[in-house]
């Protein structure tokens, strides 16, 4: 089976996970603190809190950020459930803003739109939650402007974006929001196995982030002083969470990391083997815009189905029965039966809408062969009648 992405583990990986494993900490030692320091390194932000999944980091963001109930929270349609969820488990309502039909981020006119409707009805958010899709970051310097005049805070979720940059300033490095949430699942970039990681650059949000990561316990900052030279004291200053990294994922971490940009690059000239090899065939990729460098998480293809007999099932089908596992990124949210049930339904973010309904993902990661590409590509070719310029 072909994925459309995979981890790639080499022998020095697992040799910096043996060592912890042989060592005296399993976890809560120090290669936590050495993996944030290095991924803060290479993304240009202050303060890193790893965490247990991307979805938990997400979480520890919204609760920084003071997102409580009834608070509004804005993402978009074409996103994984967490996006939405983090501020759920807040307490939060989630509206929606549609995504851009070329580069399949958030719309910033549909952005602006919703935000002049929304003033007017006094019912602005207070958190905006842009998802930099299949790699390519949003219009952070545009969605930072608008939240200036709008009073929003902005939660960048990056999930696919590490290494990526965005107006020569690096995914993650928190100029144009409050905080930005990397992921380490198995298909990114890079892997903890699993984990994730919140940037910041404010020492208030980072120290929050920590304390609400683990149980709502500190060991500084104590609000008894007279306790402070206990070394065995701690306090319960609020409630909280597991939400910690372990030792053995952060020294898959860090070992990872010293590849990123081998990955990167790789993953940039294998989608522009696919974009070459398909130019004149009725398929659309993503923009990228020239001012973006993508990491290319995914390599999302969107299909002109007026101009082949098959429906979209039929070639969902076709390249799965053929051991490529391809997969649509994102069912829209909106329309799943949970946000069903608050009222959304078919119709109402269109751009996100149409996406779904003809595209998928083609697989593309370090160590993906020329060969499958050109195997894949000639399936893809196969459903079309007649080229088309």
């Amino acid at each position: 089976m072909i994925p459309y992405s995979r981890q790639n583990i080499n022998k020095k990986d697992v040799l910096e996970v043996t060592k912890v494993l042989k060592s005296d900490f399993l976890t809560q030692g120090k290669k936590v603190l050495e993996f944030e320091r290095i991924v803060t390194n290479i993304s240009k932000a202050k303060f890193g809190v790893a965490a247990n999944s991307a979805s938990s980091a997400l979480h520890l963001g919204c609760l920084a950020l003071g997102i409580k109930k009834n608070d509004l929270v804005w993402t978009v349609p074409n996103t994984f459930v967490a996006s939405a969820n983090c501020a759920i488990n807040c307490g939060a309502s989630i509206d929606f803003v549609d995504i851009d039909k070329n580069t399949w981020n958030i719309s910033i006119d549909k952005l602006r739109e919703k935000l002049i409707k929304a003033k007017k009805k006094k019912k602005l958010p207070k958190l905006v939650i842009p998802v930099h899709f299949a790699g390519q970051i949003s219009e952070q310097k545009k969605i930072w402007e608008l939240s200036k005049k709008y009073k929003f805070k902005i939660l960048e979720d990056a999930s696919h974006s590490i290494g990526a940059s965005h107006r020569k300033e690096k995914s993650g490095s928190c100029k144009w929001s409050d905080i930005t949430v990397f992921s380490f699942h198995p298909v990114k970039i890079i892997t903890t196995g699993e984990g994730g990681m919140a940037l910041t650059n404010n020492p208030v949000y980072a120290e929050k982030m920590r304390i609400f990561r683990t149980n709502g316990i500190t060991q500084k900052n104590f609000s008894i002083k007279k306790n402070k030279n206990k070394p065995w004291y701690y306090e319960h200053q609020n409630f909280g969470y597991n939400y910690r990294m372990n030792d053995i994922s952060a020294a898959l971490g860090i070992s990872q990391v010293k590849r990123i940009k081998k990955f990167i690059k790789t993953r940039n000239l294998i989608a522009k083997k696919y974009k070459k090899i398909l130019k004149n065939y009725p398929v659309k990729f993503q923009k990228i815009e020239k001012y973006n460098y993508s990491s290319f998480h995914l390599l999302p293809i969107q299909f002109d189905l007026k101009k082949t007999q098959k429906n979209y099932l039929s070639i969902f089908r076709k390249l799965r029965s053929k051991n490529f596992h391809i997969n649509l990124h994102y069912m829209p949210l909106h329309l799943s039966p949970y946000f069903k049930k608050q009222g959304f339904k078919k119709g109402d973010f269109k751009n996100s809408e149409d996406y779904a309904n003809t595209s998928m993902s083609l697989p593309i990661y370090y160590g993906l062969k020329n060969f499958q590409i050109i195997k894949i590509t000639n399936l893809i070719k196969s459903f079309f009648h007649e080229k088309t310029r």
